[in-house]
């Protein structure tokens, strides 16, 4: 059978493949505009191109598979939040909901690690997929439609050194660079700045969740105030002319020294300042060294949201072949796939899949009665179920296919286990009724009347016997 293309409004289509024995599916390709985070470090608004694939025919038993290709649909990019040495890693979650006979929601999740050092704004890669499914363990029908793309951008654990003479570091007036230090000295690099002037700075702001000060020990050198933010740092003033015990150090150019540390920092974007308290003292710059520690979850502020920006579409799904024997029935989650979605070739290098979600049906056998939604969803940012208005339904009889595809309305009838109706018999108790007459057998009388005369007779005879034994003996 040739592949059946069914045209929506806007951008939206429908395309049914050839029927074969092992599935029946459909695809939507639906087309999303994504903003803020990643999306505004990037192009501003991205365009993604997107490809659902949906069974429509399934039986009871089988899994409900949600399979979504991603791709950018223009030039468009996200791009990296930061500077970022180590790279880093984008997560796509999704948001399928099912209405119908069924109620709940599928949360599709893929990501992709981003190679190699990169700067703010550096293009980022997509997954290639994201896939998701739940089992059907009753008939029914629903409708499945595609809601929005929550794509995160997750920066991985670092130490990165901050060179002196890095640009992003900005520095006051009265300020030496000091190129080709000797290396006996351990200077980062070989190099440092430094000042003699009260109050010259150098600033730096970094992203990260802690920030180091490097410099030289040294007896010539003078304190040093350090904010973090604009308020003053813990402790907010170091003097590298002692030891951390404060006795004077007698050292001279003891460079690559770490002199103050601070860690805790919530994630983002901070700035440190260092200053030049006396005059005549050294003021000194070495590098600074930003952390990131490993965050349990992507920052909130490198989510990009996607809308969809087609006509809104969905896919009816018929799931036959059950008995309805359970009257509270539940779609549960499976575990993870063992291989992503095929790519296609607008995709990018493929990442991992998980699926993460479940879809918990009404307690309503048939779609017909208005169930009550029970969603089970696997995100703390799971948005709530929300109706999509004006979209289009294809529903996709198949010929020729090996499953059952009819939902099947079955009534239970109950079959008692104990009688139904009490049986009183006649002439009961509080019946008001005489008992019932039995009439006697005439040839039972006649019987009994002639055994009782055989036994008076032969009792009769062994008397008269008796009386003459007794004369007998007497005579």
């Amino acid at each position: 059978m040739a592949a059946l293309a069914l045209g929506l409004a806007g951008t939206a289509a429908i395309v049914v493949p050839a029927v074969t024995a092992q599935a029946n599916t459909a695809d939507l390709v639906v087309d999303y505009a994504c903003q803020q985070g990643i999306a505004g470090t990037g192009s501003g608004t991205v365009y993604l191109r997107t490809k659902l694939t949906v069974p429509t025919t399934l039986n009871v038993g089988d899994p409900l598979t949600v399979a979504w290709k991603l791709g950018y649909k223009d030039a468009t990019r996200f791009g990296a939040p930061a500077r970022l040495p180590n790279g880093g890693r984008i997560e796509v979650t999704g948001r399928v909901n099912l209405t119908g006979s069924w109620i709940g929601q599928l949360q599709p999740k893929g990501s992709v690690d981003q190679p190699g050092a990169m700067i703010k704004g550096t293009p980022l890669k997509l997954p290639d997929g994201i896939a998701d499914f739940a089992y059907t363990d009753r008939e029914g029908t629903l409708t499945v439609k595609p809601g929005k793309l929550f794509v995160d951008f997750r920066p991985p654990a670092s130490e990165v050194m901050v060179n002196d003479d890095d640009s992003a570091i900005t520095y006051s007036g009265g300020w030496e660079n000091l190129e080709g230090q000797p290396s006996g000295d351990n200077d980062y690099h070989l190099d440092l700045h430094r000042t003699t002037v009260s109050g010259a700075w150098a600033s730096l702001t970094f992203t990260g969740t802690g920030v180091e000060y490097v410099a030289q020990r040294d007896r010539r050198a003078g304190p040093i105030d350090i904010d973090v933010d604009g308020q003053p740092g813990t402790p907010p003033r170091i003097d590298p002319s002692t030891n951390d015990d404060g006795t004077p150090v007698n050292d001279a150019n003891r460079g690559g020294q770490t002199l103050w540390k601070f860690h805790g920092l919530k994630y983002g974007e901070h700035t440190i300042t260092i200053k030049n308290v006396e005059d005549g003292k050294w003021g000194q710059l070495d590098a600074f060294r930003v952390v990131t520690r490993e965050l349990a979850n992507p920052p909130q502020e490198y989510r990009a949201e996607c809308t969809l920006i087609s006509a809104p579409v969905a896919v009816q799904v018929t799931i036959g072949g059950g008995t309805n024997s359970s009257p509270s029935a539940s779609v549960q989650p499976s575990e993870s796939p063992d291989s992503s979605p095929s790519p296609d070739s607008s995709a990018s290098p493929s990442g991992s899949v998980s699926p993460s979600a479940s879809a918990t049906p009404s307690g309503s056998p048939s779609g017909d009665q208005s169930p009550s939604p029970s969603p089970s969803p696997s995100a703390s940012r799971s948005p709530n179920l929300s109706a999509t208005q004006n979209y289009a339904v294809t529903v996709v009889t198949v010929q020729g296919s090996p499953s059952p595809t009819a939902t099947k309305t079955v009534t239970l009838t109950a079959t008692p286990s104990v009688a139904q109706v009490a049986i009183t018999p006649q002439g009961g108790a509080q019946t008001g009724e005489a008992p019932e007459r039995v009439s006697s057998s005439g040839m039972l009388l006649i019987g009994s009347g002639g055994a009782l005369l055989m036994i008076g007779m032969l009792s009769g005879v062994a008397m008269l016997r008796r009386r003459a034994a007794h004369s007998g003996e007497q005579g």
